[in-house]
């Protein structure tokens, strides 16, 4: 009988970084205590967790602002049309949305809402019809769309509804007539008029969107591209990523070669490796590059967490909300749940990141058994278990792996002194720090910055390699431990053997005393 072995063992840090490196090929316990052992022999460190749940969906608006778009059209042309069909639509896609109606208003300025309206949105689109510039109200609108632009950089986006660009630019045509009348009815001084003119010419040569131009002028197709074309430029799926990325662009040109081929099916790849690899931030490069192709797009963050603390109910919610961009009444359990993203998105064009899954039943509760979603579809999952994506059999699958030493002292120095290379005074001390981390993207940051603010003197860079060597760094080893208590007694006792016992030993000899002492490590 071996001695047994207990996670209080004073060398068990020292002993982690003399681990065998072999990774054993079979499923069950053993290989699941190798790659926790691969976590620990690395110092996985701090509260960063990788899982992203910390991370928020940031929305890229104007500060302040209350709406992000501003609609502008004549309601006798457009009101129960295109108008009414691209409010809803933005509406759908979690757009902030002022819908105008000029024939609403009264008095003779703009009155204080709608100018505000205007500040506020990043982006005006005015819908250019026939009678569009017959409407002092919408050419008044015009005007302010064309000073917040040169004022602040507005983004104005014009539809042509069946007008010329070029009646807008040289005010001729309807255009043109329309101003003839609004000067022979003196509805506004000569001044005024000079402005409308110079609004229409600079909105005439922007470029928009021109019905005409719209095969067999289909309007859902054109309000399709301007909801694309404005969550695009909102975006409104962007994930937020660190500032220093080294070495991903190899992975992320392999990942999209991936999940673009075959454009039009559903296509699944999951994103695996050990905790701390940069799987996440992979996963969020993808999902950034991909987002402007999607109206529907939904992250989920922390999937393990989540799912064990609020349970599956809550993160098909949170789905259900997100890819509908709005509110919806609440499922109540997992299967009703299902049933409720079928039949909401089986026809729709979504993008969807499931980020840190542990579990095949959180899959399967979330994407349907086998994905449920529309044509064109694309799904990314990362996870540190490949076994759950053989389960849900993926369509594809990408490994993570650690990075080399030229990069890994790159993005340490990056974090420690903001610049590609360690100053010559500190190179020796970085290389050896960088020894440690073993190519884990993780804690090659989480050191740099620690030593970033600590500060540069030599003395200082000692003491923390000495440590580092001894393994008595506090926040090192609790970290170490949120891998361990999530073990069940039996893992423990395989991991800590590993760990602190069988550095060489053949993978048979130590399955048939795992398996004589009643462990099943299989």
């Amino acid at each position: 009988m071996y001695p047994p072995v207990t996670v209080d063992s004073p060398d068990l840090v020292l002993v982690q970084t003399n681990l065998p490196s072999f990774i054993c090929e079979s499923s069950g316990i053993v290989r699941i205590s190798l790659v926790i052992c691969s976590e620990l022999r690395n110092l996985l460190l701090l509260n960063r967790c990788e899982s992203g749940a910390s991370f928020s969906l940031r929305l890229v608006a104007m500060e302040g602002c209350d709406y992000e778009v501003f609609l502008s059209f004549r309601g006798l042309d457009t009101r129960k049309g295109i108008t009414d069909h691209l409010y809803t639509r933005l509406g759908e896609a979690g757009v902030r949305t002022y819908r105008d109606d000029e024939d609403l208003h009264t008095g003779e300025e703009i009155g204080p809402d709608l100018l505000g309206a205007i500040e506020q949105s990043k982006i005006s689109i005015p819908i250019l019809s026939k009678s569009y510039a017959s409407s002092k109200w919408c050419l008044m609108e015009l005007t302010k769309m064309v000073e917040c632009r040169k004022r602040k950089g507005q983004i104005i986006m014009p539809i042509f509804y069946y007008v010329e660009p070029s009646e807008l630019r040289y005010q001729t045509g309807c255009c043109g007539e329309a101003l003839l009348v609004h000067k022979n009815k003196k509805r506004v001084d000569d001044e005024t008029i000079g402005k409308w003119r110079d609004a229409l010419s600079v909105v005439g040569g922007l470029k928009g969107w021109n019905i005409e131009n719209v095969a067999n002028r289909h309007e859902g197709q054109l309000v399709k591209q301007v909801v694309t074309t404005v969550l695009s430029e909102l975006k409104k799926a962007y994930l937020e990523v660190c500032d220093f990325l080294v070495g991903i662009d190899d992975s992320v040109k392999e990942v999209l070669g991936m999940i673009d081929s075959d454009k039009d099916n559903v296509k699944t790849v999951g994103i695996h490796g050990m905790g701390g690899i940069g799987k996440t931030i992979l996963a969020k490069v993808v999902y950034n590059q991909l987002s402007q192709e999607f109206a529907y797009t939904c992250f989920l963050g922390g999937v393990r967490d989540t799912s064990n603390s609020k349970g599956l109910v809550y993160l098909q919610n949170r789905l259900i909300s997100d890819l509908s961009n709005q509110t919806l009444p609440s499922v109540d359990d997992v299967e009703k749940g299902r049933g409720t993203i079928k039949e909401r998105f089986s026809s729709k064009k979504v993008l969807v990141l499931l980020d840190d899954v542990d579990d095949e039943s959180q899959l399967i509760a979330l994407l349907g058994r086998r994905c449920c979603f529309g044509h064109g579809s694309r799904i990314l999952i990362t996870t540190r278990d490949a076994m759950v994506l053989r389960a849900y059999k993926v369509n594809s699958t990408y490994l993570v792996e650690g990075m080399d030493f030229p990069r890994s002292l790159q993005l340490f120095s990056k974090h420690a002194f903001r610049r590609d290379h360690p100053p010559i005074e500190k190179l020796e001390q970085s290389r050896e720090i960088v020894k440690f981390a073993q190519g884990l993207p993780l804690l090659l940051e989480v050191m740099g910055l620690t030593l970033s603010l600590r500060g540069q003197r030599k003395e200082i860079w000692d003491d923390y390699l000495m440590k580092l060597k001894k393994g008595v760094i506090k926040r090192i080893r609790s970290t170490l431990m949120i891998s361990y208590e999530a073990l069940d007694p039996n893992q423990r006792q395989i991991f800590l053997d590993i760990a602190c016992l069988f550095d060489g030993y053949d993978k048979s000899t130590v399955m048939y005393m795992w398996e004589d002492c009643g462990l099943c490590p299989t």
